[in-house]
Parts: C-alpha cells; sequence; structure tokens
C-alpha cells in the first residue's frame, strides 16, 4: 500500500490533500505544530472508511531533528514513502519591508525557504536509498516574479522554491534516479492562511483591493487538492508543475467576473 507524507497537514490544503489520498487508499501521515489540530485532523481522517492507516507526527520544519523523526516514524510505521509533499508554511506580517523585524523575517525564510530545502535533503536521502518516490513542493504569491507590499518575504521565499524545485528536478535527472521531483501551484486558496500572520500570531486586514482579486481568483482548498492529488498519483515525470489556475483559467475568470461575482468575505 502506497504511503503520502504531508507536512502542515492539520488544516488548509495540507488537511484537504490528506483527505483525498485517504480516499485513495493511502496510507497518511499528517504532520504539524499544532498538537489539537494535528489531532482533530487524524480523527477527521479516519472517519474516511478505506483500508488504509492514518498517523499524525509534531513536526517542526526548522529543525532537522523533527524532519528526521517524521521520516523515521513513517518508515517504521508503513515501510515506505511513496509521495512527500512540503506543504508547511507561514505567512508574514503585511508590512513594507523595513517594517519588518528581523524574527519575523527569519519566521518566514526558516520555514517556507529552509524548511522546504532541509526536508528535500532529507527525503532525497530516503527516497535515494528506497529506489523510488516523488516531492512535491508547493509555488504561491511571487513564484511567477509578482510582487506586493505586504508579501515581499513571502514571496522571495516562493520565488526560491520554485528555483529550488526545478534545480533538485535538473539533479535528479542528471543521476539518472527513479524519482520525480515536481511543484505544486495551487492558485488562491480562501483560507485563514490568507488573513493570518505568523502561523496565526498576528491578524491581516486585507485591502479591499485584494479582495476584489481573491474573489475572482480564490477557491476553497477541497476543490483544488481535489484536482492536485489525483495529478500526483497519475504522474509518472520528472520537473511537472501541477497547476491549478493557469494563465489562461486566470484569463477567462476575469473576463467573467462581472457574470460570476462571488464574495467570499461576507
Amino acid at each position: 500500500m502506497k504511503t503520502v507524507v504531508i507536512t502542515g497537514s492539520a488544516r488548509g490544503l495540507g488537511l484537504e490533500m490528506a483527505k483525498v489520498f485517504k480516499k485513495n487508499n493511502f496510507n497518511v501521515v499528517i504532520s504539524d505544530l499544532m498538537a489539537d489540530n494535528l489531532e482533530s485532523a487524524k480523527k477527521i481522517l479516519e472517519n474516511i472508511k478505506t483500508t488504509s492507516k492514518v498517523i499524525s507526527v509534531n513536526c517542526n520544519v526548522t529543525y532537522k531533528e523533527d524532519i528526521d523523526n517524521l521520516i523515521d516514524i513513517t518508515n517504521k510505521t508503513f515501510g515506505n514513502i511513496d509521495i512527500w509533499i512540503n506543504n508547511a508554511g507561514v505567512n508574514q506580517s503585511d508590512k513594507a519591508i523595513w517594517e519588518l523585524t528581523k524574527e519575523e523575517i527569519d519566521s518566514v525564510i526558516d520555514v517556507d525557504l529552509k524548511g522546504t530545502i532541509v526536508a528535500s535533503k532529507l527525503i532525497m536521502e530516503y527516497m535515494i536509498k528506497q529506489g523510488y518516490g516523488q516531492i512535491y513542493n508547493i509555488e504561491g504569491y511571487g513564484s511567477n516574479d509578482a510582487k506586493m507590499l505586504g508579501l515581499s518575504i513571502y514571496g522571495t521565499s516562493k520565488r526560491a522554491i520554485t528555483y529550488f524545485t526545478e534545480s533538485l528536478a535538473k539533479e535528479v535527472e542528471e543521476r539518472n534516479l527513479n524519482i520525480q521531483v515536481g511543484k505544486l501551484s495551487p492558485g488562491i486558496m480562501i483560507t485563514d492562511f490568507i488573513t493570518n500572520a505568523l502561523g496565526n500570531k498576528e491578524k491581516i486586514n486585507l485591502p479591499e483591493k485584494t479582495k476584489k482579486v481573491y474573489n475572482i481568483l480564490g477557491d476553497y482548498p477541497d476543490i483544488v487538492a481535489n484536482f492536485l492529488v489525483n495529478k500526483m498519483i497519475a504522474n509518472t515525470k520528472n520537473n511537472v508543475k501541477i497547476d491549478w489556475l493557469p494563465n489562461w483559467k486566470a484569463f477567462i475568470r476575469f473576463a467573467t467576473s462581472a457574470f460570476n461575482k462571488r464574495d467570499f468575505f461576507k
């Protein structure tokens, strides 16, 4: 039976992806910092009746030891890791770069960028020994070089994630490894991530113009997760980008926004 590990999966997109994998009879390993949310998420997944199993592991991706522990527990429980998704992330405070503290900058870079890099290194070592596997990293605002006040550090991290993932895929190709590395581009999801910074430590007051864009381009995470997971399960290629909201779809959303009005912020 196949096994998937998803970091930052006690809620939001991570949890929704876990649900879809469970419905597809994958053993599911969820991990997060918040123990209460993690336990609630595990119960939700256990209510999806398949023959596969669910375990939860507390993990702070800024600590190598926690990632090692996540891999070790998964291996001891299931004996294999088929898919690893680096989903853990935090948003930044809604401030200009010079208004952020060093601690706020470090928090975003450490989780969103360094956490993904270190986790990718460690799971690559495991999958090389195993002889196969898939690794997916999450793109976000800034991956396409977009810029906005209040998202500069987050966008810098996500721009770097795109480069890093493509570089990792290139190295896998040059070493001729039976491992697939890819990017997941979920677009704009309507979750508390967009209104909370630094792991729910601070509220973000979205300007009206931003809400307008989110109402046009946004989607709930369950819809996005279903698309992403089914594409991952079917994928056999290295260096793929699984893109929920490509440019052509975004263009159609804007072109038809006058007729398809949505308000996620009522």
